[in-house]
């Protein structure tokens, strides 16, 4: 089968047309294809579901090398039919981070963040994360309106990622103006100049800090445990790979949680009648924020590069062929969906979308993003009768205006200011 080309459309990396309504530019190349060719790029973008889930769970043939930069040029020229050596002695970024990563090297340097998601750890952060969205929630409620995006959401999951990986207090305030001064991931604006990883240099010292402190003088605290884990092998890892591991989870973690709470936030203060649903309910939390993840998650797509020849449905694909697979299209295939536009609580085998990736790359985090949105979702809703747009801001029903960052990568508001009541 060959694929087909649609010219005439933007540019998915660097036209910020694309950005209020990415779904609208899939479904125009999901017409010519699950997997087609996107426009003006050697470049295939894979919309359905079905095929997905086929390259995300061939970690074999399809590598992560790509990420986080689709478009990093690759070090050597393809003059093989299987590159997946190649692809593993050159690094993909001056810094590599574990997205990148494959095989047994992506399975050890996940095995790192292991001492942060046993059972002691995670309700030790939940109480964290209640209590402070509790006193958050407060103060807003006090002023009766807030931006949300970057007064409450961002330090909210800035704060409690730093919990969990052990951040000294005195610390926190340095990360989360790192945080505040960072280019989202897959930075539209950003050129291919690297730009967007400066920051995670930046905590890549404080943590390189915490790591060398701990060997040397363990603690009775999570971050000892991270510094001390050990490979699956028994072996012990470079300090920087506890660094990076760290550093990644931080990063990735902060953006896509905060941004998917500012999605689920606009649904809700657009529809006051869900939102009395969930404050009769609050079981009903759960089943509506994975519906928000399915039809607005905040990571669009992630990226693949194939290591061998092979296919993706019958689509004959070359080595060092690069991929974008949109788990946004996929999440919205009507070949998986039924009605897949509309947001329907409790849809069958819901939790099967595909927000979080699958497969080795499976978001490490998916458990502690749902949390955080469940919580602070919780909190909100039991503490105000109504949340509305700030009309001043965002115009009247039948004019919204929103601005969302502009990133490849992320689906996020750049600003989303509400009225509590």
């Amino acid at each position: 089968m060959a694929t087909a080309t649609l010219d005439t459309e933007p540019d998915y990396f660097t036209d910020h047309a694309v950005l209020l309504d990415p779904y609208d530019y899939f479904e125009r190349l999901r017409a010519h294809g699950p997997v087609c060719r996107m426009p003006g790029r050697d470049i295939l973008l894979v919309t359905g579901f079905a095929e997905a889930l086929e390259v995300l769970l061939d970690a074999r043939d399809f590598s992560s090398w790509l990420n986080p930069d689709p478009l990093t040029p690759l070090p050597f020229p393809v003059e093989s039919e299987d590159i997946a050596a190649q692809l593993a002695s050159h690094p993909s970024t001056e810094m590599e981070l574990l997205v990148s990563y494959d095989g047994d090297r992506h399975a050890a340097a996940r095995a790192l963040l292991n001492p942060l998601f046993v059972p002691s750890r995670l309700k030790a952060n939940a109480a964290f994360m209640r209590s402070y969205a509790q006193d958050m929630v407060q103060e807003i409620l006090a002023r009766g309106s807030c931006e949300l995006v970057g007064e409450v959401a961002t330090p909210f999951v800035t704060m409690v990622i730093a919990d969990l990986l052990g951040v000294p207090a005195e610390d926190r305030e340095a990360f989360r103006a790192l945080i505040d001064a960072a280019p989202p991931p897959g930075n539209m604006d950003a050129g291919n100049d690297g730009q967007s990883i400066h920051p995670l240099l930046a905590m890549a010292g404080y943590f390189a800090r915490y790591v060398a402190e701990r060997r040397a003088q363990p603690r009775d605290d999570v971050m000892t445990e991270m510094a001390l884990a050990t490979y699956p092998d028994g072996s012990t890892p470079e300090a920087m790979e506890v660094v990076k591991s760290a550093m990644f989870l931080f990063a990735a973690g902060q953006d896509t949680s905060a941004k998917l709470i500012g999605n689920a936030l606009r649904r809700l203060a657009e529809d006051q009648p869900l939102q009395q649903l969930l404050r009769e309910d609050p079981a009903e939390i759960g089943p509506f924020l994975e519906e928000v993840l399915r039809l607005e998650g905040s990571t669009k797509a992630t990226f693949r590069i194939a290591a061998r020849r092979t296919k993706i449905g019958d689509v004959d694909v070359a080595p060092g062929q690069r991929i974008v697979v949109s788990l946004s299209a996929a999440n919205r295939d009507p070949r998986r969906w039924e009605d897949p536009t509309a947001f329907v609580i409790g849809r069958p085998r819901i939790k099967e979308h595909l927000a979080f990736g699958r497969g080795a790359h499976t978001c490490a985090g998916a458990q502690l993003a749902r949390a955080e949105v469940a919580v602070l979702l919780e909190c909100l809703l039991a503490a105000t009768q109504a949340i509305t747009l700030d009309e001043a801001h965002h115009g009247p029903a039948d004019a919204r205006r929103v601005e969302y960052e502009p990133s490849y990568i992320i689906r996020g508001l750049a600003d989303l200011h509400l009225k509590l009541a």
